[in-house]
């Protein structure tokens, strides 16, 4: 049988003449960091003085030893190399790789002695492969594109520049006779009552004439074949299988697959994944309205509710199972049940994948080309066609991956930032995107769509960023415009949008120690990646809110800080009500971006330390079955209901008029029907409509028992950041030109185990409450982020992770509560 040695123990990096202690899984910059060569990067500026890190080559090494007796041959598998290595043993060339996304094996039958893997500066070789083949345009200075490596290793606009190297991925011996298992390619279909299991098995020998049989079994069935040559076909039916669905949709069952190779002697080697049975479709018809993307799973059309993902951290090395798991249960949390792995990072671990078959995250995985023109001569195409094979074979098996896309957002780039003048007729990737990485998902994995790109229209025949057509990319709006704008139409399908805000305080703290911090200070400036980040943060607050000129420090960032959160729940609110609204012309949005590589002012909804922005708990509320929103339309306000819960919902629905002290003006009751995953609206009557800055329209769904509702002096108590039963609010105008009252609350704590009640009444009407925690330890965090209280209202927020939670004082805590205020 195959027998396995790790070779994760005994490496060394050479540094300076000396030899430091290496991990292996890790990289250069995790090795000086640990031997105390070189300061955190994460902290103040120090990105920069580890700049030279990246321009320098560097070598790992380590002793092979012989491996146990008894087995014909014996390899040396790396299941990840960054990036461009030399492999020798001793004095011997094991052979030389240039490629981050694969995995290699070398024949070391026999060998031992002093293994080394010399890798050059990923600069160097770059610019080199830049200088053969000539310049292509590119969004960032850096030279990404001539190889194949994590892009925003050179830096992004939420990234800093750690250019790194090193063994990223384990290593370890494989000792085996007779044969082995090469590769295995599942394909799992489902049709006419059963789940089809079709695995596609490539064999290595050692010895051509050994007769070999091949078994396997899923879910207790079994099958076997004789292996003719170096290549078999199982096949395996299981009657009647339960149905893997996206969260939200039904359970994620899962089978486990158990492959055996075997001989006259017995077991040679195995192979073992999980696989779950569904079906999966995108459905790209031509309608009246243009032409659609609407993912079908299991025959049910599906409106995406969508985060985008970057590495969670720029040190990719680093991320452990927990950690995956710990992300990617914070995107089920908040509703989330799609995840698009973004094009200029890297093929996830299984450890991802298997997280998002577990918690019923559909995959939209992008092959790893982002934002620049792509040569397509050699070295780059054979790399480029050799990671694409593996990696879809690899990621094969998981039912949660549902989408292949050939890049991010290089086909926009071609036909709308001069690349087309600029490359006059040099390769730039189309050669990949429409046709090298279409025929290897058709060849290899026919069970799922492709997708030449994101933004992509489906042909030249549209602009690739026609909204009328497939997918659509929405950054006009941050960049230039107000978020209201995000109303004026309906793409078919909004891969990117996203809105700017910092992370939370205490991580603020934690990678600017010792600072004072301002909007514009040296550490903050350093920790705003995008291009005019804070202009554009300051003009997108100018529209909606009134702030000092100056003395933007101290109390004046605090109020500046919260503002910004506030903001980018806003405009994130702003686009996904409308287009959800607006199923199932619109059949998704995907949030630039779920995460952070690292503590940054950027469009993520949890920040590089980990933590929850009010963004993440807003898409709690915007991804919920069943959401209420009050929009501007041609002919006034409209309101709807949102349903993609299997059952039908009927709302019966208040709506008031209200003044901003809290008097009722005006006051009607309307009933919607929306079908099970449909969308019902309504016209809003004119007398509820508010007139003018003094006044605002809430909408509230009815309930039939008052004791569930929670009334308190008249008004309904708020549970959960929102009423119980939905609630919608509409503000005619912009923050700075209503006349908030001053706002009065009262709060009051109820410690508990390790936890803490936070209660709030309401006096006065209170906008967009948050407790910032994490303000208050930089281990707590609340339980919801903004809600508005009406005068007699009430909301509990619950503090964790405290270990003085018990001493928490009502005005300790009240230092930590932000709302928005009167215009001074």
């Amino acid at each position: 049988m195959l027998e396995v040695t790790p070779m994760h123990e005994g490496w060394g990096l050479r540094h300076d003449g000396a030899v430091l202690p290496a991990t292996v899984p890790g990289c250069v910059h995790t090795d000086l960091l640990a031997a105390g060569i070189i300061p955190d990067p994460f902290l103040g500026r120090n990105e920069t003085e580890v700049a030279w890190v990246g321009r320098r080559d560097w070598t790992y090494e380590t002793t092979l030893v012989p491996g146990p007796g008894g087995h014909e041959q014996s390899d040396l598998v790396l299941d990840g190399l960054d990036t461009v290595a030399e492999l020798r043993l001793d004095d011997r060339l094991l052979g030389s790789v240039r490629n981050m996304h694969r995995s290699y094996r070398f024949d070391v039958t026999g060998l031992s002695g002093r293994l080394s893997v010399h890798f050059r500066s990923a600069y160097g070789e770059a610019e080199a492969v830049r200088g053969r083949l000539g310049e292509r345009p590119n969004v960032y200075p850096a030279p990404f594109p001539y190889l194949r490596k994590m892009a925003c290793s050179f830096g992004w606009d939420w990234g800093p520049t750690l250019v790194t190297a090193g063994i990223w991925k384990p290593v370890r011996l494989e000792h085996w006779t007779t044969a082995r298992i090469a590769r295995v390619r599942p394909l799992v279909t489902v049709g006419q009552g059963s789940g089809h299991v079709e695995l596609h098995v490539e064999i290595e020998r050692s010895r051509v004439e050994a007769g070999l049989r091949l078994g396997a079994r899923v879910a207790g069935v079994a099958a076997a074949v004789d292996v003719v040559g170096t290549g078999a076909v199982v096949r395996v039916d299981v009657p009647d299988p339960d149905l893997w669905w996206p969260r939200g949709y039904g359970e994620q069952p899962l089978y486990d697959v158990e492959l055996t190779l075997s001989d006259a002697g017995g077991p040679l080697d195995s192979w073992r994944r999980r696989v779950g049975f569904r079906t999966v479709g995108l459905d790209r018809r031509d309608d009246e309205h243009g032409s659609g993307f609407t993912f079908v799973v299991n025959g049910v059309r599906i409106f995406a509710r969508g985060v985008n993902w970057i590495p969670d951290d720029i040190l990719p090395a680093r991320l452990t199972r927990e950690r995956y798991r710990t992300r990617l249960a914070q995107a089920a949390g908040a509703g989330v049940d799609l995840v698009r792995v973004w094009g200029g990072g890297i093929y996830e671990s299984e450890d991802f994948y298997d997280a998002c078959d577990e918690l019923g995250l559909l995959v939209w995985q992008d092959f790893p080309f982002s934002c620049a023109a792509y040569p397509e001569e050699q070295p780059l195409r054979g790399e480029v066609e050799a990671e694409a094979r593996e990696n879809v074979v690899r990621l094969m098996p998981h039912p949660s991956l549902v989408l292949w896309n050939g890049n991010n957002e290089n086909l926009w780039g071609f036909r709308d930032w001069d690349w087309e003048r600029r490359l006059a007729g040099d390769s730039w990737g189309e050669g990949y995107y429409l046709g090298l990485l279409p025929r290897i998902v058709a060849e290899s994995d026919p069970t799922r769509p492709y997708t030449a790109g994101s933004p992509w229209s489906g042909s030249w025949e549209h602009h690739p960023n026609d909204p009328r057509h497939g997918t659509h990319h929405s950054w006009e709006v941050w960049n230039r415009r107000d978020y209201a704008d995000y109303r004026l139409e309906v793409p078919r399908f909004v891969a990117e949008f996203g809105w700017q805000a910092p992370p939370a305080y205490a991580t603020l703290r934690r990678a600017l120690p010792g600072e004072v911090l301002a909007p514009d200070s040296p550490g903050m400036l350093h920790h705003q990646k995008a291009d005019d980040g804070n202009g554009k943060l300051a003009r997108g607050l100018a529209r909606h809110f009134a702030l000092p000129g100056r003395g933007l420090d101290g109390a004046g960032f605090d109020r500046w800080h919260y503002l910004t959160q506030v903001n980018q729940a806003r405009a994130v609110a702003a686009g996904v009500e409308h287009w959800r609204a607006h199923w199932p012309v619109c059949a998704g949005t995907i949030v630039w971006q779920l995460n952070d590589c690292w503590p940054v002012t950027s469009w993520a909804a949890i920040d590089g330390d980990g933590r929850e922005k009010p963004l993440y708990h807003e898409l709690k509320r915007l991804y919920a079955d069943r959401l209420l929103t009050l929009r501007p339309g041609p002919d006034g306000l409209v309101l709807a209901a949102v349903n993609q819960s299997a059952e039908p919902w009927a709302c019966r629905l208040t709506l008031r008029r209200m003044s901003v002290e809290g008097e009722v003006v005006a006051r009607a009751d309307v009933e919607l029907a929306a079908g099970a995953r449909a969308v019902a609206d309504a016209r809003v009557p004119r007398e509820v409509e508010p007139v003018g800055p003094k006044e605002f329209l809430i909408a509230d769904e009815d309930t039939d028992a008052d004791a569930a509702r929670g009334v308190v002096d008249g008004a309904r108590a708020v549970a959960g950041g929102a009423a119980v039963g939905l609630r919608a609010l509409h503000f005619p105008v912009a923050d700075r030109e209503i006349p908030y009252p001053a706002p009065r609350f009262d709060v009051t704590v109820t410690p508990g185990e390790g936890t803490a009640a936070v209660v709030v009444t309401a006096h006065t009407l209170v906008r967009d409450l948050l407790l910032q925690a994490d303000r208050l330890s930089p281990s707590a965090s609340a339980d919801r982020g903004l809600v508005t209280l009406l005068p007699g209202e009430r909301v509990t927020i619950g503090v964790r992770g405290w270990e003085t939670l018990g001493h928490l004082d009502a005005e300790t805590v009240r230092s930590a509560l932000y709302c928005v205020e009167p215009a001074r």
